[in-house]
């Protein structure tokens, strides 16, 4: 249609039929204003482009606003939040794509470090509450082991870890969504207390059979695992992560072997031993502690499974 007969047509005919207008023609500057104000009104996040002085208050209207960098006017620029250096529209599919992977990116470390903060605050609450290793399950140089050494590897292979499959398939996130949804947050505080639980029963039985040195190594052992594994499980908080896509990042796969080497050194290297404050570990201890990440994995699986059943496909 053209802009005449868009702008003669009052608000509530255009609601109902803007999903059937294709192409509005020779449009004034307050009609692009509308037609941006109506689809917003519908919930749509709109994109806006434009390079003239006209179209800047639409620009400042849209969601996102997308200038032409070359034939572009400074005004245009000015009220866009992206500029195309290249004219190019291609390029605009090209920056959504990068944009949305760094804040999944960005989301996969949220997420993993609001659990195992959880996780550290719930194991000392539960340990004073219980009297479980004199309410002291980590020396304060084994949470800083934990923070260092295994976190920031964690850290770094979930901050810069590969595309998630069918990223560009998600619909676009609402504005007004906050970081963590109620229903995310306690999805994560719940995995929070599901470490808790794993290292406090792991420090109390260690505690019970073989004295504090060893239940603190043992803490030490299955907390950093359960790390490792809680890493793995909330890069994709709904799919499983026995999958190709998994395993296909080299870079993370080896920051995730780095961290399970430096876990063993922790409990075997003389020197980490002192500095820790740890003892080595035989079998047994060690299939405790494996035993308690594997139940972690598996509730974690299981979980998922139940939100894949009910139909929730992303965060």
């Amino acid at each position: 249609m053209t802009g005449a007969e868009f702008a003669a047509m009052p608000d509530e005919q255009l609601i109902a039929e803007i999903d059937e207008i294709g192409v509005v023609a020779r449009v004034a500057p307050e009609d692009k204003v509308r037609l941006v104000s109506i689809l917003k009104g519908q919930g749509n996040v709109v994109a806006m482009t434009g390079d003239g002085v006209n179209d800047a208050p639409a620009l400042t209207r849209a969601d996102i606003g997308v200038a032409m960098g070359i034939t572009g006017t400074e005004v245009t620029k000015d009220a866009a939040e992206m500029i195309l250096t290249d004219d190019n529209f291609a390029t605009i599919v090209t920056a959504v794509q990068g944009g949305r992977g760094l804040y999944d990116n960005l989301m996969k470390y949220v997420r993993v470090q609001m659990i195992m903060l959880a996780g550290f605050i719930l194991t000392f609450v539960g340990a004073g509450i219980f009297t479980i290793a004199d309410g002291t399950p980590l020396t304060p140089l084994q949470i800083l082991w934990i923070n260092f050494a295994i976190d920031v590897l964690l850290a770094l292979g979930l901050g810069f870890d590969a595309e998630t499959p069918g990223l560009m398939q998600r619909p676009p996130r609402p504005p007004g969504q906050p970081v963590i949804p109620r229903a995310l947050g306690a999805r994560l505080a719940f995995a929070g207390l599901l470490i808790a639980v794993g290292t406090l029963i792991v420090v109390a039985w260690g505690e019970d059979r073989h004295g504090l040195d060893v239940a603190t190594t043992m803490g030490l052992t299955t907390l950093a695992l359960l790390h490792i594994v809680a890493a793995l499980e909330w890069r994709d908080p709904f799919n499983s992560i026995f999958r190709h896509e998994t395993f296909a990042n080299r870079r993370f796969n080896l920051l995730m072997l780095a961290t399970i080497v430096l876990t063993y050194l922790a409990t075997s290297l003389g020197a980490l031993n002192r500095l820790l404050g740890t003892v080595p570990l035989d079998g047994q201890m060690w299939r405790v502690c494996l035993l308690a990440t594997l139940g972690y994995l598996v509730l974690a699986e299981l979980g998922k499974f139940v939100l894949r059943r009910l139909g929730h496909r992303h965060a």
